[in-house]
């Protein structure tokens, strides 16, 4: 798995004698579901599985991992199982596949929803057992090995960054050129509030007159990245979310989505594979927060669960 530049510097050995005194700490953040999401051509013609995240920096999950002298990684909570697994994969990936360890996982994330807890989870664990051997990997080499862990990973590794991502192959498709622009994101959970069993889930299965809208879609994308232009980036997740509904349909959907019409939102999106919807502003506009509000207020007087606004990318200091 290993591939040339994949990582910043050799890895020490494993401890051989006594207690390990190297330890590591990994962060990832969370996502508000999807901008979009579908099947999508590569410059070969061939099509993957795709998806372009909202990332959400406020929620994270971090990880701690200690180097021992055992040849199995243990990890707290027990549960956390994809994360041990991430962890080992890692140790496998910078040449230490019989190496052990100590992983520990405290997550603020909720589960079930399309937050991307699990995902968070495994990258958070996979950054600190890099970093227990001093070695910080690429979003590239994060993204495969999460996928390896997982079987379907967002593109969190990347931040900010927005890309066109394979979630069940662990590439990029398509980098959208850029971070994506600020936005507010009043969210809430639909279908009562109720977690949803990704697991379960099978892959939806697109027609074909959605496989060619999927290329406007992407084409919307990234315009609207480079642009940083809110309001086609609203426009394209809305199609998207629209499209979700024929294969995992959000109770109250058209409801969110006139709510976002009458407030002059930029637009709505889904989590394609939990129960979050978000509706979409332009966090530079000017009464932008006044919208928030009032759209959040309408949300929870339909009986949306757990309505919440959410910054987006938006620039320090501000």
């Amino acid at each position: 798995m290993t591939g040339a530049g994949d990582v910043a510097q050799r890895p020490e050995p494993p401890p051989t004698g006594g207690p390990a005194t190297r330890i590591g700490t990994g962060r990832a953040i969370a996502h508000h579901g999807e901008l979009v999401q579908g099947v999508f051509e590569d410059d070969n013609g061939r099509l993957h599985r795709a998806l372009v995240t909202l990332p959400l920096a406020r929620l994270q999950s971090e990880a701690t991992f200690t180097r021992t002298n055992a040849a199995a990684v243990r990890v707290r909570p027990q549960h956390r199982t994809k994360a041990a697994e991430a962890a080992r994969l890692t140790l496998a990936h910078l040449g230490f596949p019989g190496a052990g360890g100590a992983l520990s996982i405290a997550s603020a994330i909720p589960v079930g929803h399309g937050y991307g807890s699990s995902t968070a989870d495994v990258v958070a664990s996979i950054r600190a057992t890099a970093a227990a051997y001093d070695v910080k990997l690429r979003a590239s080499s994060v993204s495969r090995i999460a996928v390896a862990a997982e079987g379907a990973s967002d593109a969190i590794a990347y931040e900010d960054q927005a890309v066109l991502f394979a979630q069940r192959e662990g590439i990029v498709v398509e980098e959208l050129g850029g971070a994506l622009p600020a936005l507010l994101v009043v969210g809430f959970k639909a279908n009562g509030g109720q977690p949803i069993d990704t697991l379960r889930l099978t892959p939806a299965r697109y027609s074909s007159e959605e496989i060619q809208l999927f290329r406007v879609l992407r084409g919307l994308a990234s315009r609207a990245v480079r642009l940083q232009d809110p309001y086609l980036l609203g426009r394209a997740a809305t199609i998207s979310a629209q499209i979700s509904q024929h294969h995992l349909p959000k109770q109250h959907f058209n409801i969110a989505l006139d709510i976002a019409n009458r407030n002059g939102a930029c637009g709505v999106q889904v989590a394609h594979s939990g129960s979050l919807i978000g509706i979409i502003l332009d966090l530079s506009e000017k009464g932008a927060h006044q919208k928030a509000t009032a759209i959040a207020e309408a949300a929870s007087d339909i009986g949306f669960k757990d309505v919440e606004i959410h910054r987006v990318n938006e620039e320090a200091g501000r």
